[in-house]
Order: C-alpha cells, then sequence, then structure tokens
C-alpha cells in the first residue's frame, strides 16, 4: 500500500509552508512516528512524523513552498524492513611488520635541513620571526650549536636583507581573499518574510511614536546580589532582570488598560484585557520570534523566569509552537544584551506598545544635589497613539522606572506606606 505524506493543517490562518529538512534520504526505510522532515509556518518550524512504516520516496525538495494537503512525500507500506545483523563482525587489524636491525648494521639516521624554528630558535626570536615572516634558512644563529637569538633576527631586519617580496606576496594574497566580489544569493526563509512584512505593515498601519525614559538599576542589582544565591537554590533559577521587567510591566498594565489595548479597525472596537501576556522577543537563527508569558501579572518572580528560561530554549532549539506565540498584549524587548544603548522598538502588531531594555551604563547622575555614579539603563517605548495618549504613555514608562527602582513596591503593585494608608 502506497501512503501519501501531505503537509497538514498546522493552524487555521496557515494555507502554505516551506519545506525545511529532509531528515531521511530517499529510500530509506522509515518507521512509526519517526521525524522525516521539518516545514517553516509563518511564525515557527515544526517537525513532520511518519504515520506508517515503510520506505519512503521523496517527491518535494528542500525549499520548496507547499501548500496545505500538498504531497511531498510517498510510503510504501508492503516494503520490508531492512535485516538487521545479530552478529556485529569485528574490523580486521593487520599488525604490520617490524624488521628488527641487525646488530652489525646500527639504525639509519635521516638527517634533514628543515628543523622547525622553535627547536632552532629562541621563543622570542621565533615570535619575532612569524611577526615578520622570517624563515629559519634566512638566518645563521650565533648562539649555542647554531641557535637563533632575538639578536639574530633584529640584525638580519637592520641589514634590509628580509625577504620583503615574499612578505608582501602574503600580504595581497591575504587582501585579494578579504576583498572577494562575488555574491551569493539565498532563498529568504518564510519566517523572515513574514517578520519583514509585519514590520512594514506596524510601520505603515500605526500612528507610531517613542518616548523615552532612564532608570537607576542599581536597586535591582543590589537585590540580586543579595538574594540571587538563595533564589537560586530554593527554586531552581537564576534570578535575571527580564522577570524584574516582566513584573513591573505587568503592574504597570494594570494600572494604564489602554497600553494593554489594541484597536479592531474593521469593527471599529477597542480591545482591553483583563490580563498581561507579555510577549518576549528571542533572537533565533532563522529570525526574531516572540513567545508569550501567559497571564503575567499572576505569576511569582520565579515562575517568570523558569517561563523565560523554557521558551529561550525553545527558541535556540527551534521547537517552538503556534501556540507558544499566539497571542500577546504586550512585547519587551531587550536589544541591550547586543550592546544597543538607545533604539525606537517597533510594535508588534496587532498590539499597541513594546518596551525597549537597553545596556546598563554607569553614568554620572545627580541625587540630593551631588554628582554620583550610578548604572544606568534607558527605557524606550513606541506605542500607537491612535489609542494611547501621550499622558497614558508617559505615566506608564514612569510607573515601570518607580518599580524597578523600587523592586519592593511590586510586591503589592504599589508603595507599601501608600497601601498601608489607603491611599
Amino acid at each position: 500500500m502506497i501512503l501519501d505524506v501531505v503537509i497538514p493543517n498546522v493552524a487555521e490562518s496557515i494555507t502554505e509552508v516551506t519545506l525545511g529538512t529532509w531528515m531521511v534520504k530517499d529510500g530509506d526505510y522509515v518507521t512509526i512516528d519517526q521525524a522525516i522532515c521539518e516545514v517553516e509556518t509563518d511564525k515557527a518550524s515544526q517537525e513532520l512524523i511518519a504515520e506508517k512504516a515503510g520506505k519512503i520516496k521523496l517527491i518535494a525538495k528542500e525549499g520548496d513552498d507547499i501548500e496545505v494537503g500538498g504531497l511531498i512525500a510517498q510510503i510504501d507500506t508492503d516494503a520490508q524492513a531492512p535485516a538487521q545483523s545479530t552478529e556485529a563482525e569485528a574490523p580486521k587489524v593487520e599488525t604490520p611488520k617490524v624488521e628488527t636491525p641487525k646488530a652489525s648494521e646500527p639504525p639509519k639516521v635521516i638527517e634533514t635541513s628543515h628543523k622547525p624554528s622553535s627547536d632552532i630558535a629562541s621563543p622570542a626570536a621565533s615570535k619575532m620571526m612569524r611577526e615578520q615572516n622570517i624563515t629559519a634558512q634566512n638566518i645563521s644563529g650565533t648562539g649555542k650549536d647554531g641557535r637563533i637569538t632575538k639578536e639574530d633576527v633584529l640584525k638580519l631586519i637592520q641589514s634590509g636583507n628580509v625577504n620583503q617580496a615574499q612578505a608582501g606576496i602574503q600580504s595581497l594574497q591575504s587582501l585579494s581573499k578579504q576583498i572577494d566580489r562575488q555574491e551569493e544569493v539565498k532563498k529568504m526563509s518564510r519566517i523572515r518574510k513574514v517578520i519583514s512584512e509585519r514590520l512594514v505593515f506596524a510601520k505603515n498601519s500605526t500612528a507610531m511614536l517613542t518616548t523615552f525614559n532612564e532608570v537607576n538599576m542599581q536597586p535591582i542589582m543590589d537585590a540580586r546580589a543579595k538574594y540571587k544565591d538563595l533564589f537560586k537554590e530554593k527554586h531552581g533559577v537564576n534570578l535575571g532582570f527580564m522577570s524584574f521587567f516582566t513584573r513591573a510591566c505587568s503592574l504597570s498594565l494594570m494600572k494604564f488598560p489602554e497600553v494593554n489595548a489594541y484597536i479592531d479597525v474593521e469593527k471599529g472596537e477597542l480591545i482591553y484585557h483583563n490580563y498581561a501576556d507579555i510577549s518576549i522577543a528571542v533572537s533565533t537563527p532563522k529570525g526574531l520570534v516572540v513567545p508569550v508569558i501567559r497571564n503575567a501579572e499572576s505569576l511569582s518572580m520565579h515562575e517568570i523566569e523558569q517561563e523565560v528560561g523554557r521558551l529561550a530554549k525553545k527558541g535556540r532549539e527551534g521547537s517552538l509552537t503556534m501556540e507558544d506565540m499566539d497571542g500577546g498584549t504586550f512585547t519587551i524587548t531587550n536589544g541591550g544584551v547586543f550592546g544597543s544603548l538607545l533604539s525606537t522598538p517597533i510594535i508588534n502588531p496587532p498590539q499597541s506598545a513594546i518596551l525597549g531594555m537597553h545596556k546598563i551604563e554607569d553614568r554620572p547622575v545627580v541625587e540630593n544635589g551631588q554628582i554620583v555614579i550610578r548604572p544606568m539603563m534607558y527605557l524606550a517605548l513606541s506605542y500607537d497613539h491612535r489609542i494611547i495618549d501621550g499622558k497614558e504613555s508617559v505615566g506608564f514608562l514612569v510607573s515601570i522606572k518607580n518599580f524597578l527602582e523600587n523592586p519592593e513596591h511590586m510586591l503589592i503593585g504599589q508603595n507599601p506606606l501608600e497601601a498601608l494608608f489607603q491611599l
């Protein structure tokens, strides 16, 4: 029986996929539930498995764009599985014959004039010879047993007898490799296509503005230094910056619901969310993906760290699913890990805002009339001005700043004294 292998319906909105990598060869015998290929959707990569065992015939090629339901391979389920040998044959090892020299004939010694420079030159001389492209044959050593010294190399350089032509040729050859003008053409991956389309859509369809602020990271750094070991021992995860930012954003989104909403243009409605699904931008070898931390407002610090670690690992391995990235009401992106000092992040549609984290850098700031050095980070909030006014955007960013500079306020979502006085 011939079984057709077709592209399954991976998601409601997906009508076409790209065949990524075949994990089997044409004519291989595959087993049930064996991964046979990887397909790229608009958001993630997904493995397809064999539903039956048999001999596979590959039809589609890697890089082909195939519609859902399209045929990519066939499996002959009547084919017999290859016989497996029960007893492995040990490889034969031939022992070379060694002829013992006669007593009257001493073993021959082969002499060579091409000794390594490290054997006939001092370490300092060898280093200088490598830097100047000088070979040992060009120098007469004056050291013990003809060993080349640093002074011998210096004398040769000062005499001007170094073979500069050879060094020049080597430099030109190296330069020609650096300025190679060949071009390489690669097909754009489906994920990269979708990223480019969504970015252009975000720029052209939203009234995007960016507001900036800066935050003193010293309180968070002090808290991490004090509790990170105990945190790791108790919860089994590291205490990173992302849990602080996710917690601060979640609490601030509850205070500023417009930032957590989006516009349904077709219906002319504003959709508000009473929960915070935080999308975390993760850079992967195939492009930027944004897996979602669900109900971040209800998670503890260690639960956020566990979820961030889980999603980041799946992103690096390329095993994120559509469910991992579907939805999201607000996005956090961290350009600081790549050294970015300041940027204007682009909104992730249909969301209305995105927070950009940046590099922590020691800068002079004024505190209580005194100039002090503090580890500062610039924050950037890009937002859709159609739904978020300047007052809400600035207030939201200031709220994040206050939470980060006063981590104890994150416990109950406000200043403990204000909560005590019911202010």
